[in-house]
């Protein structure tokens, strides 16, 4: 009787821990998702703004 009390204490205790440590991890994706970003904070659009202004530019010379 003392071994089977034992025994599920014991697998109480491994429960716990492994709750506690390795169920944080389900669900969490390998790499952060980013924030969406503002059109005057992204690049590819300033980039491709810049080129229309001077397309604009060249045509009006």
């Amino acid at each position: 009787m003392l071994a089977l009390l034992a025994a599920v204490g014991a697998l109480v205790v491994a429960l716990l821990l492994w709750r506690s440590f390795a169920g944080q991890r389900i669900g969490v994706t390998s790499a952060p998702r980013r924030a969406p970003l503002a059109p005057d904070d992204d690049p590819d659009f300033l980039r491709q703004l810049a080129e229309q202004q001077r397309k604009r530019r060249d045509e009006d010379l």
